[in-house]
């Protein structure tokens, strides 16, 4: 598995020994449950060998916890300017999704998502791979006990982009979006392609509302994304996705065309 970059690997090895510490645990008898030898861990603690995904998934199994180092370094793993939009949709009571091309992440299928993330040349497998765990782990929000009402908006030409060999990929990632939608927190409405122009074709837009009351907005580009909190900018995005929602087909029509689309690959 793929090395966990520095300073993160810094940070999750002080807090895996600060855990053995705490459980008692000698290195060799941590090392027995987590499938390495002694000399392994205290290499890895003493920062002379590097620390993997497979080390942080064998201390998950020593300590029992569910998962909880891999968890932090699939959050802790993302792009910096991807946390403060991470943690708002971790809160948020409502989200607000607008794709022109894409089915939004928190939508995907683990397929759909290798497919997208598998786009960056510079990514290696091992990192596509963390990638895609991050991004199913980002879904968990929406089967929670209290979980926020989403709204998505796509383009037409996000549910018909399919190349030749993606045909069944592309069938089951409509028909998973057919299934979120049909939640009762959730609805998908689709711009239909007559709509020649709209706010929307310069690009997608997210909204998320906390139980304070407060809105924060993402925007994304080739290069990154902006978290957007000032009150002139948040109305800009309102006006806009007012403006793209209202060009939309109604939840039933969007549903009966995603169903429509996906039946034609199966």
């Amino acid at each position: 598995m793929a090395d966990v970059p520095s300073p993160l690997a810094a940070f999750i090895v002080a807090e895996i020994r600060r855990a053995r510490g705490a459980a008692g645990m000698t290195q060799e008898t941590f090392g027995r449950g987590a499938g390495f030898s002694a000399s392994h861990v205290s290499a890895v603690e003493q920062g002379t060998r590097a620390l993997t995904l497979d080390f942080i998934k064998g201390a998950d199994r020593a300590f029992s916890n569910g998962g909880l180092f891999e968890r932090m370094v699939t959050q802790l793993g993302a792009a910096s300017w991807f946390l403060p939009w991470l943690d708002a949709e971790r809160r948020a009571t409502q989200l607000r999704y607008f794709e022109p091309n894409l089915i939004p992440g928190l939508l995907q299928t683990e397929a759909y998502a290798r497919a997208v993330l598998r786009l960056d040349p510079r990514l290696s497998d091992d990192e596509v791979d963390r990638r895609v765990a991050a991004r199913i782990e980002r879904q968990s929000i929406l089967a929670r006990e209290d979980p926020p009402q989403l709204v998505v908006v796509v383009d037409e030409g996000a549910i018909r982009r399919v190349g030749e060999g993606a045909e069944k990929l592309m069938s089951v990632q409509l028909l998973h979006l057919v299934a979120c939608a049909e939640r009762p927190n959730a609805s998908v409405h689709v711009v239909p392609a007559d709509v020649c122009f709209h706010a929307g074709l310069s690009g997608p837009l997210s909204l998320a509302h906390a139980a304070d009351g407060s809105w924060v907005g993402h925007l994304e580009s080739q290069l990154g994304g902006d978290v957007v909190d000032r009150a002139a900018d948040l109305d800009t995005l309102f006006e806009r996705w007012e403006s793209i929602r209202n060009e939309a087909l109604s939840r039933r029509q969007s549903l009966d065309l995603i169903k429509k689309v996906a039946t034609q690959w199966t």
